[in-house]
C-alpha cells in the first residue's frame, strides 16, 4: 500500500528535506530523514548526521519522548533490522510504540531488504510502503545503485568554452570558468565518496583535489568534514610523490594497469596512500575499479579529468551523469575537445537527455543523464 493522503505526502516531503541534509557528511551510509507526527502534530525529527552514529530515527524517537506512543513515523528509507554499528531501527521503532509507520522506498541492501517492515508488521504496526518513492531514490541515487549493481553512481564533471574546447593544446586549462563555478564544483566534492582523476591532469594541473568547504561556503561542522577518498588513474605509473596532491590531508588511492615497482611514500599521519591494479586490454580496467570502490563503500564517484579519460567512462557505458560548466569565452579550434571519442559513423552518437539548465555566476551548468531509449539503436 502506498500513501495517498496530502497528509502522508506533506510529513514524507519534510522528512526528504531532513534526509537532504545529510548530502555532505553521511557517506558511505544513505541520507535519511525521520519525522514522528501525533494527532497531525510533528513532536520529533531527526536525519542521520554521520556513519557510525545514530540513525534519524533515533535521533526523532529521542526528540518525541513518550509522545512517539501511539504516533505515526515518516522514514525515507525502510528502517534497518540488523545489528551493525547501531541497534536496529525497526526495534527502536516497535519499543517506543508507533502505531505506525510510512516508508518511502525499501532498502536495497540485503542485509534488510524487506525485513525491516516485516519486522514492523509482526509486531502489528502498521506499514505504509512507496510514499514518495522517486524522489526518496534520488537522493541516494549513489547507494541504490551500490547495492543494487555492484557499481557507484557516476557522474563527470566538465568545463568548457563556448566552442566545446577545455584546454588549449599545450594542456594549459586554468582558468575557463569563473569563481561562482569553481565554488560550485566544491559541493560536488563534497557530496562525493570518491574523486577520479588521471595522471595527465595530476601532471599539467598538479592539482589538490581536496574539499574546502569554506571556499565552497558549505556550512558543515568540523566534526561531520570529511575528505572523500582521491583516486589517480595511472596506468603507467608516471606520477610522482612531488605533486601536490599527496601533500594535502585524505586517503589516496592510485589505480594502475600493474603494481607500482617502487611504491610512492607519503606521511601517513595525513592520509594512506594505497595501490589498486587492473589490465584490460592493456589499459588500467575502469569498471573493474568502480567494482572495488563500491565494494569499499563508495557510493557516488565524481570524475573530474582530461578529455582521454572522461571519453573512456562515457565510451564504457559508466557514466551516469554529465555535469558541464560552460563558459562564455572562445578557446579556438586547435584547443583541446571536451571528450574524446574517436567517432566516424553517426551511429556511434551518444544521445543524453537534459536534467537541469542554470546560470552558477556568469557561467551555464548543464546537467544531463544518458538517453537509454537510443541505447538499442546505437547497439
Amino acid at each position: 500500500m502506498s500513501c495517498q493522503s496530502t497528509a502522508d505526502v506533506k510529513w514524507m516531503a519534510e522528512a526528504l528535506r531532513l534526509a537532504k541534509k545529510g548530502r555532505f557528511t553521511t557517506s558511505p551510509n544513505p541520507r535519511v530523514g525521520c519525522v514522528i507526527v501525533k494527532d497531525g502534530i510533528k513532536v520529533g525529527e531527526g536525519w542521520h548526521q554521520k556513519a557510525g552514529e545514530p540513525h534519524a530515527e533515533v535521533h526523532a524517537l529521542r526528540a518525541a519522548g513518550d509522545k512517539a506512543q501511539g504516533a505515526t513515523a515518516y522514514v525515507t528509507l525502510e528502517p534497518c533490522s540488523h545489528y551493525g554499528r547501531t541497534p536496529p531501527c525497526a526495534e527502536g521503532l516497535i519499543k517506543a510504540g508507533v502505531s505506525r509507520v510510512v516508508g518511502a522506498v525499501r532498502d536495497p541492501n540485503p542485509s534488510v531488504a524487506g525485513r525491516g517492515y516485516e519486522m514492523l508488521r509482526q509486531a502489528g504496526i502498521e506499514v505504509v510502503e512507496s510514499c514518495l518513492e522517486p524522489e526518496a531514490d534520488a537522493i541516494n541515487a549513489g547507494f541504490m545503485k551500490r547495492m543494487r549493481t555492484g557499481l557507484p553512481y557516476v557522474r563527470i564533471k566538465l568545463a568548457m568554452s563556448l566552442d566545446g574546447r577545455t584546454a588549449m593544446a599545450s594542456g594549459e586549462s586554468q582558468w575557463i570558468t569563473g569563481s561562482s563555478a569553481r565554488r560550485d564544483v566544491q559541493k560536488l566534492r563534497a557530496q562525493s565518496c570518491a574523486i577520479i582523476t588521471g595522471a595527465d591532469s595530476v601532471i599539467l594541473d598538479n592539482p589538490s583535489m581536496t574539499v574546502r568547504p569554506e571556499e565552497a561556503e558549505l556550512d558543515i561542522p568540523e566534526a561531520l568534514r570529511r575528505q572523500p577518498l582521491r583516486v589517480i588513474i595511472d596506468g603507467t605509473h608516471r606520477v610522482n610523490g612531488e605533486a601536490a596532491i599527496f601533500d594535502k590531508a585524505g586517503d589516496i588511492l592510485i589505480a594502475s594497469r600493474m603494481p607500482p615497482v617502487t611504491a610512492i611514500r607519503r606521511d601517513e599521519t595525513i592520509g594512506r596512500l594505497g595501490y589498486w591494479a587492473g589490465d584490460l586490454d592493456g589499459n588500467t580496467d575502469i569498471e573493474g575499479l568502480l567494482r572495488h570502490l563500491a565494494s569499499e563503500g563508495n557510493n557516488e564517484i565524481l570524475v573530474e579529468s582530461g578529455a582521454k579519460l572522461a571519453g573512456a567512462f562515457v565510451s564504457a557505458g559508466l557514466a551516469d551523469e554529465l555535469i558541464v560548466y560552460c563558459a562564455p569565452t572562445l578557446l579556438g579550434s586547435d584547443a583541446r575537445p571536451l571528450l574524446s571519442l574517436p567517432f566516424s559513423k553517426m551511429k556511434q552518437q551518444i544521445r543524453w537527455q537534459w536534467q537541469d539548465v542554470r546560470m552558477v555566476g556568469n557561467d551555464l551548468r548543464l546537467t544531463l543523464r544518458p538517453d537509454t531509449s537510443t541505447a538499442a539503436e546505437r547497439a
